[in-house]
């Protein structure tokens, strides 16, 4: 029964793609990306990973809804987005050019960017957040709410939603 239980958590994972499969995989099939921006010595990076992006849920929303990336923000991969080839060159110091056009130049760590299924930028989210804060930005973004409501009336919405079905239960 343990190993039952062990292989059921190891297989609840988000799919992390790099920059440029993520945005490869949009064109043959539109999703929207969420794009991680760490750093190494980022410690409130390490525990987003270790307690948001390993909640089931959050895992599961960001598999069904999203193309998810990792993005090393002072990291050495080369991107290629909208036609333009970015680097980290030393221009922006230990920052990457694409961590800086995406976050804008707020180098704030963790960061999450979100793009739409045509690859623009509809917004960065800088600063840790527990699986509570990120599920409800998640269904803001992913399911296309931002289109129609601000986010305050979104998620009051959403929490009663949530907690309606909480005590129905």
């Amino acid at each position: 029964m343990l190993g039952c239980t062990l292989n059921a958590q190891d297989a609840a994972k988000i799919k992390w793609y790099t920059a440029n499969e993520a945005f490869e995989l949009q064109k043959k099939e539109p999703r929207k990306i969420l794009m991680d921006v760490y750093t190494d010595w980022c410690g409130w990076c390490k525990r987003m990973d270790a307690q948001t992006f390993t909640n089931p849920k959050v895992v599961d929303y960001l598999n069904k809804y999203y193309y998810c990336v990792k993005f090393n923000a002072e990291g050495k991969e080369n991107v290629t987005f909208n036609s333009m080839n970015f680097v980290n060159d030393g221009t922006y110091g230990r920052s990457h050019s694409f961590a800086v056009a995406v976050l804008q130049g707020k180098m704030n760590y963790p960061s999450i960017a979100y793009f739409d299924e045509k690859s623009q930028l509809i917004t960065a989210v800088a600063g840790y957040l527990t699986p509570e804060q990120i599920l409800p930005i998640l269904a803001y973004f992913g399911e296309d709410n931002y289109k129609t409501k601000d986010f305050q009336t979104f998620s009051t919405e959403y929490s009663k939603k949530n907690l309606t079905q909480v005590v129905n239960k």
